[in-house]
């Protein structure tokens, strides 16, 4: 039988908790570093845990937060990234050590007489390899699942002429935009940043809400703390931006849209569709394996956004889900 220690994550710890996440890990990316976690401490109480085998060799670390719901305390996986799952070693991924993971794991939650734990694993184009061992046995322990669907391109299919990907309609509207002669650009300036937030605060009014990350923080991402790992492209019409996106870089693995955006007042112009062209353009030119569109869904996979969901696919998508997994103790 495999004993791992759990150590409660403390501020000396980031160095080496960002190390593995990074280098060691099958399934860590830097949103589930604490460089990337660090920048909204303050508005979570920080739960994560590091499990050691013996004094000095790190198994797995959980990034989380405590939630509190009336009198119950949840493990949450950390709300300030998208996955928040379990990270494990690449050299400890099999079948005992994963075992132990979730051994130790149940075995603090109830010490720390948490009512709950919900685990939001990273999708496997994310991933160096499939995390079905884990699925396993969150599967064999009783975990409730739920799906987060997502569409990506994986560029190993695509065929070499971008828009022959598309479905008919979707080819149509980016010729239609092409005839526009719109521009398409990187974006660098902070004045240039500033075009797209505002833009994206106004295509999110209409839904009545906001962007999860101040401007201040984007910029921050943008000249530190992200420098390599964020980047923002605009579509001109003359010299007015009237689509606009945040790219967040996974290595050379996954181009992805995390924010895209477009002047409603210009639709007829089919920015959108020249913007996603562009970009799934310049993510084959540099080399990447995967497009990621991110997901449609809502309220952990229940409600589709049908709509945009078929947007997506009629660039050539495939699909792919972000698993969820929730467990009372």
């Amino acid at each position: 039988m495999i004993e791992l220690k759990v150590k409660e994550y403390q501020n000396s710890d980031k160095e080496k908790w960002d190390a593995f996440v990074m280098k060691h890990s099958i399934n860590g990316t830097f949103l589930q570093t604490k460089n990337f976690l660090d920048y909204h401490k303050d508005r979570f109480q920080d739960a994560s845990i590091i499990l050691y085998k013996g004094d000095n060799t790190i198994v797995a670390v959980i990034p989380a937060c405590t939630i509190v719901e009336g009198d119950r305390k949840i493990f949450s996986a950390h709300s300030g990234s998208t996955f928040g799952g379990i990270v494990i070693a690449e050299n400890f991924y099999n079948i005992g050590h994963v075992e132990a993971i979730m051994d130790t794991l149940e075995n603090y939650c109830k010490q720390q007489q948490y009512y709950e734990a919900r685990l939001k694993c990273t999708s496997d184009i994310f991933s160096k390899q499939n995390n079905n061992l884990l699925y396993y046995f969150l599967f064999q322990r009783g975990y409730a699942s739920y799906d987060e669907l997502s569409c990506y391109i994986d560029f190993a299919s695509y065929q070499e002429d971008i828009a022959a990907n598309f479905t008919s309609s979707r080819r149509r509207d980016y010729k239609y935009a092409v005839k526009n002669k719109l521009t398409f650009r990187k974006l660098a300036s902070r004045e240039e940043i500033g075009c797209f937030y505002q833009l994206l605060c106004d295509n999110l009014k209409k839904f009545d809400a906001k962007p999860v990350h101040s401007l201040e923080e984007i910029l921050e991402f943008h000249e530190e703390r992200l420098k390599e790992l964020v980047e923002f492209y605009g579509v001109y019409n003359k010299e007015q931006m009237i689509a606009a996106s945040m790219v967040f870089l996974f290595g050379r693995q996954v181009f992805h849209t995390q924010y895209l955006a477009a002047d409603q007042d210009c639709l007829k112009l089919f920015p959108m569709n020249y913007l996603d062209a562009e970009l799934i353009r310049t993510a084959r030119a540099h080399g990447f394996r995967y497009f990621s569109f991110g997901t449609s869904t809502q309220a952990q996979g229940t409600i589709l956004n049908k709509h945009l969901a078929e947007f997506k696919e009629g660039f050539g998508t495939q699909y792919g889900l972000n698993k969820i997994y929730i467990k009372k103790f």
